[in-house]
C-alpha cells in the first residue's frame, strides 16, 4: 500500500499531504486503519483522538482483526472491477471501512463493552449509511459493494468470501425473539435490494437475485430470485436458466443483469 501511495503522489502531488497523513506516516496497518477510521467517524463531541486511542488499542490487542482486514482488501481488489488499487480501497471504499469498523465494534460487544460498540455502530450508520449491529458475526474476505443501505441484524452470521451489494437487509421478520436473523454461507452473493428475513440459512455458494425477498432456506449453490423468492438451479432444483447472470459485474451492469431474474 505504501508503494501504491507513493505512485499516486507522483501522479497527483496535490494529494501528498493526505497520503502522508493517512498511509505513509504510519508504521503499521493497525495504526493507519485506526487513524483513518477515527478521522472518518470523529465529530466535535467525539474527537478523533479519542477514537484513535480506542481503535488502535483494539487492533493491536486483537491480531485476528488485521488478518481479516488484509483478506477483505484482497477480496475487494480481486472481486470488484472498480477497485484500482489496495490503497484506493483502504481510503475510499466505505463498504470496506464500515466492515472494519464493525470488526472493532464486534470485539467490544463480545467483551461486554456494549455502550461503546453501539456508539460505533451509530457513527458508522451516520457516516457510511451502513447499519451493522455489533452483535452480528462476519467472516473474512467480505465485499460490501457500494454498501449504501446495507442493514445487518444482531444475530446474523455472514460466512467467508461473501459478496453483498447495496440496499440489502439481513433482518428479522418482527415475529421472533432471540436468534432471529439470517445465516449466510461461505461464498454467497446477495444481489442489490434484497431482503433476507428471519433465521433462515443461505447455503454456501448460493446467489440471491436483485430485489428478492427470501423467507425460507436457500440450499447451497442454488440461485433464488423474486418476491417471494423462487429457487432455480442447484441439486434440489435442477432447472436450467436461459441466461446465466454474470456475478463479476461492473458498476453499470449489475442491476440490469440481475433484474432479468426478478419475478
Amino acid at each position: 500500500m505504501k508503494e501504491e501511495a507513493r505512485s499516486d503522489i507522483d501522479q497527483e502531488p496535490i494529494l501528498s499531504s493526505y497520503y502522508i497523513s493517512s498511509i505513509l506516516a504510519h508504521e503499521s496497518m493497525e495504526r493507519a486503519l485506526a487513524n483513518h477510521l477515527s478521522v472518518k467517524l470523529g465529530n466535535p463531541n467525539l474527537p478523533s483522538t479519542t477514537l484513535f486511542d480506542l481503535f488502535v488499542g483494539v487492533l493491536t490487542e486483537e491480531t485476528d482483526i488485521i488478518k481479516s482486514v488484509k483478506t477483505d482488501l484482497r477480496a475487494v481488489k480481486e472481486r470488484d472491477p472498480a477497485c484500482i488499487s489496495y490503497v484506493h480501497c483502504f481510503l475510499n471504499f466505505k463498504g470496506f471501512l464500515a466492515c472494519q469498523a464493525h470488526r472493532i465494534a464486534h470485539k467490544l460487544w463480545s467483551k461486554g463493552r456494549q455502550i461503546l460498540a453501539l456508539l460505533i455502530q451509530n457513527r458508522v450508520s451516520e457516516v457510511f449509511a451502513v447499519d451493522i449491529h455489533p452483535g452480528a458475526k462476519i467472516g473474512k474476505g467480505i465485499l460490501l459493494d457500494h454498501a449504501t443501505g446495507v442493514v445487518v441484524g444482531e444475530t446474523a452470521v455472514i460466512g467467508n468470501n461473501v459478496s453483498i451489494l447495496h440496499n440489502v437487509t439481513l433482518g428479522g421478520t418482527g415475529k421472533a425473539c432471540g436468534d432471529r436473523h439470517p445465516k449466510i454461507g461461505d461464498g454467497a452473493l446477495i444481489g442489490a435490494g434484497t431482503c433476507v428475513l428471519g433465521n433462515v440459512r443461505i447455503g454456501d455458494g448460493a446467489k440471491i437475485g436483485a430485489g428478492s425477498v427470501v423467507l425460507k432456506e436457500v440450499p447451497a449453490r442454488t440461485t433464488a430470485v423474486g418476491n417471494p423468492a423462487r429457487l432455480l438451479g442447484g441439486k434440489e432444483n435442477p432447472k436450467r436458466l436461459d441466461k446465466i447472470p454474470s456475478f463479476t459485474m461492473d458498476h453499470t451492469s449489475h442491476i440490469s443483469e440481475w433484474s432479468d431474474y426478478v419475478i
